[in-house]
């Protein structure tokens, strides 16, 4: 697994799809974490998103405010598939839950519906990212497209994103 990545695909409705990535990150989670909830970074691991942005807006405090927190992030991006080239945009809120796991819940944008949740595990002498994301596009294309999209890209991505973070 230390130079894989693992994916498993679905659909998620006739128009999304939904998909599991797994990497090993040869850097300590504490390490990881950092990068990660560095958002406007996440240009680099996704070559695809253009803009990646922490809102001003505040949202209301967890209970476990000392391990939880609560942000807004947008983020537009642009991908050409097949005959079609598409701008999109969404506001996600964040839940992070310290050095173990984010979630990205839609609030609006270019999508019917959009979940992902990035989630930190120890793994020997470093980190298993887990990634999985579940969304359906207001552009409506078929799901099995987008699974052979997912297919074909997301490997590219996770293997830029691992490379970012451990450079």
């Amino acid at each position: 697994m230390r130079g894989d990545i693992l994916l498993e695909t679905r659909a998620h409705t006739a128009w999304g799809a939904a998909v599991t990535a797994q990497m090993y990150l040869p850097i300590p989670r504490e390490s990881a974490w950092q990068q990660l909830i560095d958002y406007p970074q996440w240009v680099r691991y996704f070559p695809d998103v253009n803009n990646s942005y922490l809102l001003t807006d505040h949202l209301p405090k967890s209970d476990n405010s000392d391990k939880v927190a609560c942000k807004r992030l947008y983020q537009t991006a642009s991908k050409s598939f097949l005959f079609l080239s598409a701008q999109v945009e969404i506001y996600l809120k964040i839940i992070e839950t310290f050095q173990q796991q984010i979630q990205f819940q839609f609030e609006s944008g270019s999508f019917h519906d959009f979940l992902a949740e990035l989630t930190l595990q120890d793994f020997g002498n470093g980190t298993l990212l887990i990634y999985f994301v579940q969304a359906t596009p207001l552009i409506p294309v078929p799901s099995l497209f987008i699974q052979q999209a997912i297919q074909f890209d997301l490997p590219i991505n996770m293997r830029t994103m691992r490379q970012a973070l451990i450079s």
